[in-house]
Formats: structure tokens, sequence, C-alpha cells
């Protein structure tokens, strides 16, 4: 099967600029791009899909580069973008770039054993910020007209916005991105970029600037933007945008995020960000028509996209802590895995001396706000909805004998209201 019945299949392939690239993508011989924004210290969930085709085209024996905007990121990409972005300090910028470098080598071989496929590591500051003004003007913006760059959706919706607007500074980054897709190919021979729909408008003028300047054949292909099934903007959870840095989101939680994926869009991401087979896939989706309750798509998922993203080591830790939620092998894990699990939980301090004395179980029921009164906590628990780090309770003390890692105490009232209390 050719890539662009793969990318088909995987619902990976939203627009692009002519069909021919495709046998070129087939027979690996393309040198192609994709641009990461240092707009945070690490990449995140939304540039996961773009990772993982450019994986998938080197796996084919094409050339990737990926390509850290630490020029571009000083101006800011206005595509889809209701206002202004905040600009960042050089210091900030540079700081973002290099966790963003340690991330990319994660996900594609730039090793010499790749050999003529290996992928190249590059940052657009080292050519934007270096060239002069009126230089850039003559060379780059003469090739285009005001006309063509304000009725690109990414300024077209912003110009349809009196109150917003948008500046010259941030009016000219298609420029300075259809400037990189020169300078790749003039450099490297690269004649693909790869993007979000997003990027559509600034791909084109990349490939058209391509084509006037160096008299060459550029092509783009875009991926669709995923969505949740509500609309809302895929990689962001109830605490913020899911990155890819342990330390900016811990692997459990990344776990979570994937396990609690709705059975409507799970086959979906399957195809999207792992590279499980097209018979595997489909097996997946028949197990969700016939036993959604057993979440099996779901749990593949989010081992899956874990051991991509950090190790399948990693993946098992995060998924053997999963299962501890709601088990007595809570008191099995370590303080730092407990922290992780814990990490959307409510939790309270208390005075370790009360503990030490036996703290009464209906008091920190009230205390921590799983029960408003005595009352209702001695009823919560004579119907055996009360658990002292995921055991029944069947004592009304708390002690130190409870006491996980000399410092924590896990407390649940049914299913899903949990609590921590803190040792002090």
């Amino acid at each position: 099967m050719g890539i662009r019945e793969d990318w088909e299949f995987r619902n990976i392939l939203h627009q692009f600029t002519d069909e021919a690239i495709f046998g070129q993508l087939d027979s690996g011989a393309v040198t192609l791009y994709a641009g990461f924004d240092p707009t945070a210290k690490s990449l995140h969930l939304g540039n996961l899909l773009q990772l993982t085709s450019m994986r998938r085209l080197q796996l084919a024996g094409n050339r990737p580069i990926a390509l850290a905007g630490g020029g571009t990121g000083l101006i800011g990409d206005p595509s889809h973008k209701a206002t202004e972005r905040q600009l960042l300090s050089m210091d900030e910028l540079q700081e973002n770039v290099a966790g963003i470098r340690r991330q990319l080598e994660k996900f594609l071989d730039f090793s010499s054993a790749a050999g003529s496929s290996q992928a190249l590591l590059l940052n657009n500051a080292d050519w934007l910020t270096t060239i002069s003004l009126t230089d850039f003007l003559r060379d780059t913006g003469k090739h285009f007209t005001v006309n063509q760059m304000i009725a690109k959706d990414s300024v077209k919706s912003r110009l349809d916005r009196p109150d917003v607007g948008i500046s010259f500074t941030e009016f000219s980054y298609m420029l300075l991105q259809a400037h990189d897709f020169l300078h790749l190919y003039q450099l490297h021979g690269c004649t693909m970029q790869l993007g979000g729909s997003d990027q559509w408008g600034n791909i084109t003028m990349g490939a058209e600037l391509v084509r006037k300047v160096a008299g060459g054949t550029a092509f783009g292909v875009t991926s669709p933007l995923l969505v949740k099934s509500d609309g809302t903007k895929f990689g962001k959870s109830e605490s913020g945008a899911m990155y890819l840095d342990p330390e900016m989101t811990a692997p459990f939680a990344m776990h979570q995020f994937f396990l609690n994926t709705e059975d409507s869009l799970v086959i979906h991401l399957l195809k999207s960000f792992t590279f499980l087979t097209h018979d595997e896939i489909n097996e997946l989706e028949l197990a969700t028509n016939e036993r959604a309750h057993e979440r099996l798509a779901q749990r593949t998922l989010a081992n899956e996209v874990v051991a991509y993203v950090h190790s399948r080591e990693v993946a098992q830790a995060a998924e053997q802590a999963g299962r501890a939620l709601f088990s007595e092998a809570i008191r099995g894990l370590d303080e730092a895995t407990l922290m992780q699990v814990m990490a959307d939980a409510p939790s309270s301090t208390v005075s370790r001396q009360v503990v030490v004395d036996g703290k009464p179980l209906l008091d920190l029921l009230v205390e921590c706000g799983l029960a408003t009164s005595r009352g209702e906590a001695r009823r919560f628990i004579d119907q055996g909805g009360v658990y002292l780090n995921n055991v029944k309770a069947d004592r009304d003390i708390v002690d130190l004998s409870d006491v996980l890692h000399d410092r924590y105490v896990v407390l649940r009232r049914g299913r899903r209201q949990t609590h921590l209390v803190v040792l002090a």
C-alpha cells in the first residue's frame, strides 16, 4: 500500500498541492520539512501528529528536516489565533528551542546509520536573524502582493474583527515561512512542507516562492486539525495542554488522558498516533463496536502513545499506576508515582500528632469535605462507600499504620471522590 492510501485510511491527509508528490514519497526520494514553533519549552500533543507523520515518511526512505522556529518565534504565527501573541524574549526563545531540540531527537533518526534518510535538525534563527531588512523585502517581499496576503484565512479572520486586527509584525509571518521553504530548497534540496491544515496558506506561499525565485517545484501536504467531538481542541485537559516533557505532564496523566478517550474518537486516534497495522486497528474497532465496556482500544491507545513518547517501560508503569488508583495496590506505589496518581485530587493537611494519637475517621471525612456531617459520614461508612487507601473502611480510627510513605493517607468516597491527606 502506498503512502497516500495509508494516510487516507488513517484520516491524516487533508490537502496537497499536487498528487505527484505521493509517487515520489513512495520511492523514498523526498527531503521534507515541518516547523515547530517554540512557544513553550516542550512540544505538546498537538505536535505529535506531525512528528508521527514525519517518522512514517522517514521509515519509507524519505529525509525529514525538523525545523525549530527560533527566528519565526520572534514574530509569532497568527494562524488560528484570535488575538496577537505575547512576544517572547530572546532568552525565553533560546530556552524553548533547546527543550524542543531534545524532544525531536526522540522521534526521528538523526544518526548516520539512517543513511540517505538521516534526519536534520535546524533552527531558522540561523538565517532569519542574519538577513538584512532591505535584502529580505527586495528578495522575498517583492514576490507577493498585499492582495494575496490579506486573502489568507490566517489574516482575513483577524481583519474581519476590527477590534483586534493584526499587526504588521504578525502580518509578515507568512513571508518568513515562505523564505524558510526557499532556503531549505536551495541548501538541502527540500521539496515538501508538511503541516496542519491551518498552515495551508503559509505552505502554498512557500511553494510559490520556490517556483518564482529558483524555478523549482515544491509541494505542500497538510493533515486535518484534531478536535474532540464537542469541537474543542485536542490535546487539552482540564489542567491545560498535554506536554511531551514528563516534567510538565506526568506520563501517568498522559496515559489517563488517552485512557479516557470517548468511543467515537478512539479509533481515529489509534490511526493517527500509532504504528499499528490496518488489520490491528480494524480488530480494535470491531472490539469497540461489540464490547465497548472492555475499553480495549482505549487501553491500547494509551499504552502505545506513552510508549512512543516516553518508553515501553514508562507506559507499563503508568498502566500499573492506573490500576492501583482504585485498588489496594496503591500501597505498593513509590512516592513519585503516588503523587502522579493523586495529582488531580484535592488535598488537605492535618497534624501528624493527631494521627499518632488516632484520628476519628468520621471527623477526617468531614474535614476533607467528603461528608457534610458526622452523621452523613457514618451513613457512608455503614453503606460500604468509604475507602482508606482503597480498602473498604471497617474501623473508626485512622492511625500511623494507615500512612503511606510516612506522609500520606488516601481517602475515597464512592468510585470517584478521592482526597489526599498530607501529614505535617
